[in-house]
């Protein structure tokens, strides 16, 4: 029957209107799946720009993220500085801590979006153990190794140039031997009491252990307010620089490719905005990738010795970014596991079972009561899949398994298979 144009048009059947739904739909899947095999032969440059604009695009358009003053801070102001973040759709303004009580607060009450943050307050944070409980999620590890344990001179004075010598003087001459790290379930806490037990020295019982922030360690140790710290660079080769310190040991020497700082905020954060969560790793990889290319690594050092970033000299950042160590008491060499920022990816990787063992010594240390269920705290905390997700966008390689195997200073292998018994097994303990 054909229209006049004048007459009502007459209503669909339901029949109708199912058939042409059905047509639409079919005809909208086909298009869809048209479009979903031509972007899969587009350049992935170009790919990042659609999605950068498209349906996964970042809900957020600035971040703001934390940092302390340290050396390991550069991937977020490489990323900032070298417009990696604009690549993938948001604009990262760092954001100046002067401590890590202060960014936890931040983190946990929204002043800021995420943090350059110590891998330990984060599992923390999840636990209610060194700030309130709040679901916690790490994103990416920033870098490996990289920080050290000072001494003062005033040891060396005493014979004392390494852990075996300290311990001996500490049993010898009973007093307040005072000792630093920057937060009570950090790493840089960790590492310290690691170093010291391995020696048989109590860090609960035998020394006293305080807290200050980096920027401040060197200060205080010029005043004699302590007889060691733990803390990350530069603050180890600035001690040596000024000449009231010498490096005991550096953390790598007590776990070799440790985990170090993470991208930390809460899970609020991811479940709310979890492109813009994306974004973020994806320009901290490129970031990374940038920074761990030696040819970039003295423009790097110059960036972040300004008063932006760090605010001290460049030759102390410079030096120990390239692997080049002085131990302040006639030790030189070249160290094959300086800090690093990318190494393929395997920094960058979340491994389960890097926070895992956290935990464990917040356990063996006292910070927590009870064993937690490490691996589901460690599945949720760290967000894998974003991660995977972000390296994809990058190229960046990605392990087969989530967790792996270390041995530490003492010859302790830790392999994250049963936490537990790890965390009951050692002989120094609370």
């Amino acid at each position: 029957m054909s229209y006049d144009g004048k007459s009502p048009l007459p209503n669909p059947t339901r029949e109708d209107a199912a058939t042409t739904s059905r047509r639409d739909f079919l005809k909208k899947s086909s298009a869809l799946s048209a479009a979903a095999a031509l972007m899969s032969l587009v350049d992935p440059a170009i790919r990042i720009g659609a999605w950068a604009s498209g349906s996964d695009a970042p809900e957020k358009a600035e971040v703001k993220i934390g940092f302390i003053p340290l050396t390991d801070c550069a991937s977020v102001a490489i990323a900032a500085e070298k417009g990696f973040d604009r690549k993938y759709g948001i604009k990262i303004t760092p954001s100046k801590e002067a401590s890590w009580a202060g960014v936890r607060d931040k983190l946990v009450n929204g002043e800021l979006d995420a943090a350059h943050v110590l891998y330990g307050l984060i599992y923390g944070l999840q636990l209610g153990a060194g700030g309130p409980k709040k679901d916690m999620a790490v994103l990416m590890t920033i870098n490996r190794n990289g920080q050290g344990i000072t001494l003062n001179n005033q040891l060396k004075a005493k014979g004392v140039t390494d852990g075996t010598a300290l311990a001996k003087l500490v049993k010898a001459e009973p007093k307040e031997w005072t000792f630093a790290q920057t937060f009570p379930t950090g790493t840089h806490a960790m590492w310290l009491y690691y170093w010291l037990a391995t020696y048989g020295i109590d860090p609960f019982k035998e020394v006293k252990v305080i807290t200050v922030p980096p920027p401040q360690m060197v200060a205080n140790m010029r005043v004699d307010k302590m007889d060691g710290y733990c803390v990350g660079e530069p603050w180890n080769a600035r001690a040596i620089h000024d000449r009231i310190g010498f490096t005991a040991a550096t953390s790598q020497e007590v776990w070799q490719d440790h985990p170090e700082k993470v991208l930390g905020t809460t899970l609020d954060f991811v479940q709310k905005y979890p492109n813009t969560a994306r974004a973020m790793v994806a320009a901290l990889l490129d970031a990374s990738k940038y920074i761990d290319t030696l040819a970039n690594r003295s423009e790097v050092a110059r960036i972040i010795a300004g008063k932006a970033y760090v605010n001290t000299e460049f030759d102390v950042i410079e030096g120990r970014m390239l692997g080049r160590y002085d131990n302040g008491i006639g030790r030189t060499w070249q160290d094959k596991h300086y800090m690093k920022f990318y190494d393929e990816g395997q920094v960058n990787y979340p491994w389960l079972s890097d926070g895992m063992w956290f935990l464990t010594q917040h356990k063996r240390w006292g910070l927590i009561k009870d064993h937690p269920d490490y691996l589901a705290v460690a599945r949720a905390v760290n967000q894998v899949k974003l991660y995977r997700e972000a390296a994809a966008m990058t190229k960046t390689p990605v392990p087969k398994s989530d967790l792996r195997t270390s041995k530490l200073i003492d010859g302790v292998v830790w392999d994250g298979s049963n936490p537990k018994a790890y965390a009951d097994g050692f002989k120094v303990k609370a």
